[in-house]
């Protein structure tokens, strides 16, 4: 008897002792509440803390409420949870007014949203413990150099923007990165946005001999812009970014137009166990849900490891709902998070699981 009271109290003492008992983990959600963005703050709230209910972790939620007045608060709301990390920050001014704080407690944030290039030459620049889930400033246009220059190396190709700072930035950054390869473009235009029709451009495309096109606008233009090539009977590939992903227009999209951008990544392989999972729960994952969820199990996961937390995320590789969360020196998302989509029967997919045209 003296001896199995031994052994029991000796196995209680070594489960509570290992990470996975010893849990109580906190970590610390800043996301909106209120306002505009409270949906998408909501988001994070259920993919973060579904996650650390699987771990036996908790969640702390702070109200984000994206002004410049956010940041002090947010960082002592979090030193006082005593939260291990802190994820969500949607908004650049909470997050960067928060980081200093955090920096000197040694606790890492994850931003999913926040994409500013200075914030983040910033935190690099202090030692600020600063993590992005979301696509860096230069991602979108990392995938388009590295889609065309693999794909199109024999193609004519054209380069058309319909003028706004976003667009024109994209396609110009683009246009000079090719050329430093030796791809230049046949045909570099500017056309008018939000019209009805798109036939004079596709003529001038026509003209040029050009069958590729990557085009920096929105998902209206493209839509009326493949609309017209098809009436023209001119198989053009069409290529656009992330503004593809944008609220449905009155112009249907045309089959086979792709778009460099995030997947929905509860239809992929390492998401969608677990967003069905989240459907029993009544949570449906999408927007930030599985991003949420994949910063709370990259950050469990990095914890369980011991040593310096920051350390730790920096040079692991954790196997979440969207993937592989892998940080590079710059705290980037070592592999760029955009796909290569295309539009199959009604939704963009990434293009590996779009059947065969026949």
């Amino acid at each position: 008897m003296k001896t199995a009271s031994l052994l029991t109290l000796f196995s209680t003492l070594l489960f509570a002792a290992s990470p996975a008992a010893a849990a109580g983990l906190t970590f610390a959600v800043v996301a909106p509440q209120e306002g505009p963005l409270a949906i998408l703050g909501q988001q994070v709230r259920d993919g973060a803390r579904f996650a650390a209910e699987a771990n036996g972790d908790t969640i702390v939620t702070i109200p984000e409420s994206c002004d410049e007045n956010d940041g002090e608060g947010i960082a002592k709301q979090i030193l006082a949870a005593d939260a291990v990390a802190a994820v969500g920050f949607l908004c650049t001014e909470g997050l960067a007014a928060s980081l200093p704080a955090l920096a000197e407690a040694n606790i890492p944030a994850i931003t999913l949203s926040v994409r500013s290039g200075i914030l983040m030459e910033d935190a690099l620049k202090k030692k600020w413990p600063l993590f992005r889930l979301a696509p860096g400033p230069k991602a979108e246009a990392d995938k388009a150099v590295d889609i065309i220059t693999r794909a199109w190396k024999s193609e004519p190709f054209a380069l058309i923007d319909d003028g706004t700072i976003h667009a024109r930035e994209l396609v110009e950054t683009v246009r000079l990165r090719l050329e430093e390869v030796g791809m230049k473009a046949a045909f570099v235009d500017t056309y008018r946005p939000t019209q009805e029709q798109q036939l004079t451009l596709i003529r001038r495309l026509i003209k040029t001999g050009v069958t590729h096109v990557f085009v920096g606008g929105d998902r209206t233009d493209i839509a009326v812009i493949a609309r017209d090539a098809k009436s023209e009977k001119t198989p053009l590939t069409l290529l656009g970014g992330e503004a593809l992903l944008g609220a449905d227009p009155l112009v249907p999209m045309t089959d086979g137009v792709e778009a460099i951008a995030l997947p929905d990544y509860q239809t992929l392989p390492a998401g969608l166990p677990v967003a069905r999972a989240m459907q029993e729960s009544g949570i449906v994952a999408e927007g930030y849900v599985l991003p949420a969820h994949a910063a709370v199990t990259a950050l469990a996961a990095a914890a369980a490891e011991g040593g310096n937390l920051v350390e730790t995320l920096a040079g692991g590789n954790f196997q979440t709902t969207i993937g592989t969360v892998a940080f590079g020196a710059d705290h980037e998302m070592r592999e760029n998070p955009y796909r290569l989509l295309v539009w199959q029967a009604g939704a963009f997919v990434p293009v590996e699981a779009a059947p065969e045209s026949e």
